[in-house]
């Protein structure tokens, strides 16, 4: 009974151990390959944050509502992750309507995304006509962002073009559609 009782405990203990030796010997490998630094951003499992500590047992990043996540290191090397450093892009379109110019148009969204505070300084955005839709000339933008406040940057974005558009008369159209009836 003693030997089946130590044999019992000492399975009990190799189970207990696992998860935090795991740990350790993912972070061991984490601090030796270095895929990302402090500072980073990375996005894992659906959580993006910044990294603010990478430590022998865990990786803990900060997201954009500064909370802090707390991530197992074996989860850390264990899943597919994106490292999106300091900028991640926005992406976005709006529409104008078909009388409009839309060389005019891109010209206005250009200045208006260049105001925005915080952008990218290195990477020029992106404007241009992205498609024809069924009522507008859908006009696309890409713009580098600090990831760390990357929604707060986008809804300044779209609000600049907004008025940046409004500003140059520049019709946002409605949804048309044309019926025609016909009487036999």
């Amino acid at each position: 009974p003693f030997i089946a009782l130590l044999g019992a405990s000492a399975f009990g203990l190799s189970l207990a151990v696992q998860g935090p030796i795991s740990n350790y010997g993912a972070g061991v490998v984490l601090i030796v390959t270095r895929p990302f630094k402090v500072g980073d951003t990375l996005t894992l499992s659906g959580l993006t944050g910044f990294v603010d500590v990478v430590n022998l047992g865990t990786t803990q990043l900060i997201n954009e509502d500064e909370e802090r996540i707390t991530i197992p290191n074996r989860k850390v090397l264990g899943e597919i992750f994106t490292n999106s450093n300091v900028y991640k892009v926005v992406e976005a379109e709006v529409g104008i309507a078909y009388s409009s110019d839309p060389e005019e148009a891109i010209r206005v969204i250009a200045e208006a995304v260049q105001q925005i505070e915080g952008i990218a300084s290195e990477r020029v955005p992106d404007v241009g006509i992205e498609s024809f839709g069924d009522s507008s000339i859908n006009i696309g933008y890409r713009v580098w962002v600090p990831t760390a406040s990357y929604h707060r940057t986008r809804y300044a974005l779209n609000m600049a073009v907004y008025k940046a558009l409004q500003s140059a008369n520049i019709t946002i159209p409605f949804p048309q559609r044309d019926v025609h009836l016909i009487q036999q």
